[in-house]
């Protein structure tokens, strides 16, 4: 039989039936019609976004033929990658809740945690008395390591995903205990090992908090030698400086120190001028960092969006009588001479160390949050000042007394920043954020204590009162400073992204309407503007109200070694 010409050929099988359409392209989830910041900060692009699992594998001109298992229609809101939070103190409270409410309801899909403290490595010594500190919230402590810990919190589900830095804190408790001691050079080559088996667990790096005792009793030595057994691996430094207040520029030039000697990341936590005297050196703290930067440092910060601070009560009392650990501490402020000699330093503007009451400048300034007893817990929300009347007893004295009744730290909201200078830090294009806040509910265990407005409102304010009605920076700007920046800051591989490829942590929100509610007097509130979220691939926001669905991940730093099997 003759061969057709092609021509011919085609004709003949035209004649058959219609031609054979191509494939439509079937993926788990489509967000159509919305407008995506890919988390570059470059300009946005009227695409589709298509998931297939846990991934972002296409993104597709607006309206092309696909089809998927879940199509989402975005309206013309903003999609961008989930944003993280770099400073997180929800440990615990995602034991007591995986949900993680507050977060994400703004949108938050990585928790980063380890200012100082972590959840591990812990001895037994150490575990005995984290057990018997805890507060509201109660759980058992299985884990040994800080892999261990993290691992946990997957195994019992979690909404968002979580990271963690190795608390130089934490290593000196588990090397040295709580006094103020030096390490020998053996000490601090077991300690340099502690940091080097945690990044192989998959720390970031090292993070330190250094106004808090026994943190405070370590010198530059010793934080340079546990960042650089990080640094061996790729991990970095993120510290709560030494002082945020008279000795800030001291603080900034240690931790710029830090970085040169290592060759790796040093980042400010919560970069702040604190005291009203101090307010004029936040520019100078920038300068500072600008210049170590042209120096080609790895040097940057990140904030909260509030005048107020949070920490203990006992940030009002010198370091000194802290050491060794709560219980000694206690003991000491029984002590008739000692206390008196406590009362003598709180009250000295010029004492050596980061006095917080007095540089919120007034007891009016200190308002108490977070009580561990049951019988003080009517005070959650009132001032130090007001208490101090109605006791009839001075402030010192008062706060003394708190914290000897309550056995514990006694969270207090410290007004120490100026509203200029939050705005000049959130201008500087090195700065990502963090809430420095636990990611909770307005119901069960955490209706026992009031928190800082931040736990419920730090992203929401950033992107709704900064971003579009203060105009410090394009939301393409702003949304990079919450995903691809700390990405990249801390080896994120995958995240903070919206490109093929990317994991599918993806924000669905209202640029218009984004905004905080939480405020000091009632922070207990959820902020709003924020419609769908996806963790991995999976919704765990849908119209504004959680699914439900617990994905989340570990996710690992750049040292990490995957366990044999």
């Amino acid at each position: 039989m003759p061969r057709l010409k092609p021509a011919l050929l085609f004709l003949a099988l035209s004649a058959c039936g219609p031609a054979m359409a191509a494939p439509v392209e079937r993926y788990d989830l489509l967000i159509r019609n919305g407008v995506v910041y890919d988390g570059s900060g470059g300009a946005p692009q009227r695409v589709d976004v298509a998931v297939r699992g846990d991934r972002i594998v296409a993104l597709l001109p607006t309206g092309q033929s696909a089809d998927a298992a879940q199509v989402l229609d975005a309206k013309g809101k903003a999609v961008s990658p989930g944003f993280i939070n770099v400073l997180s103190w929800a440990t615990e409270s995602l034991i007591a809740d995986g949900r993680g409410v507050s977060d994400t309801k703004q949108g938050v899909t990585l928790e980063i945690f380890g200012e100082g403290w972590s959840m591990g490595p812990v001895n037994p010594r150490m575990k005995a008395d984290a057990l018997k500190q805890q507060g509201d919230i109660r759980y058992d402590i299985p884990w040994t390591t800080l892999g261990g810990y993290l691992e946990h919190l997957q195994q019992r589900g979690i909404t968002p995903n979580v990271a963690s830095f190795i608390g130089a804190t934490t290593v000196r408790i588990h090397e040295l205990g709580e006094d103020d001691v030096d390490p020998t050079p053996e000490q601090l080559a077991r300690m340099q090992d502690v940091v080097r088996q945690a990044m192989r667990e998959g720390a970031l790096g090292v993070g330190s908090s250094l106004i808090y005792p026994p943190a405070a009793f370590a010198e530059t030595p010793e934080l340079i030698a546990l960042a650089q057994a990080a640094a061996e691996s790729g991990g970095g430094y993120v510290s709560h400086m030494r002082s945020e207040a008279d000795r800030f520029l001291e603080a900034i030039d240690e931790t710029i120190s830090i970085a040169r000697a290592t060759g790796q990341r040093a980042e400010a936590y919560h970069l702040k001028a604190a005291g009203e005297k101090n307010w004029p050196k936040m520019q100078q703290a920038i300068d500072r960092i600008a210049a170590a930067r042209a120096d080609g440092l790895q040097v940057s910060a990140d904030m909260y969006v509030y005048t107020a601070g949070a920490t203990g009560l006992t940030a009002s009392l010198p370091p000194w009588v802290q050491a060794g650990g709560h219980d000694a501490m206690i003991q000491r402020l029984k002590d008739p001479a000692t206390r008196a000699r406590v009362i003598a330093e709180m009250r000295d503007p010029n004492a050596p160390w980061e006095n917080l009451r007095l540089l919120a400048g007034s007891d009016e300034r200190l308002l108490l949050i977070e009580f561990k007893s049951e019988a003080l817990k009517p005070l959650g929300g009132r001032t130090l000042a007001a208490i101090a009347r109605e006791r009839g007893t001075s402030p010192e004295d008062t706060a003394i007394d708190l914290i000897i009744e309550d056995n514990h730290r006694i969270g207090t909201a410290y007004f120490l920043m100026s509203e200029e200078n939050i705005e000049l830090g959130l201008k500087q294009p090195w700065v990502s954020l963090g809430s420095d806040a636990e990611s909770s509910a307005p119901e069960g265990v955490f209706l026992k204590s009031s928190t800082h407005p931040r736990a419920y409102g730090n992203v929401a304010r950033f992107l709704g009162h900064y971003v579009r009605d203060r105009r410090l920076m394009p939301l393409e700007e702003g949304i990079h400073r919450l995903t691809g920046l700390p990405a990249a800051n801390w080896k994120l591989k995958d995240r903070g992204c919206l490109r093929v490829g990317c994991h599918a942590d993806i924000v669905v929100f209202d640029p218009a309407t984004i905004a905080d509610h939480a405020t000091y007097e009632r922070p207990q509130q959820y902020a709003s503007g924020v419609s769908e979220v996806f963790v991995n691939g999976v919704q765990v926001l849908r119209a504004g109200e959680h699914t439900g669905a617990t994905p989340g991940r570990v996710v690992r730093g750049p040292g990490w070694v995957p366990a044999a099997d």
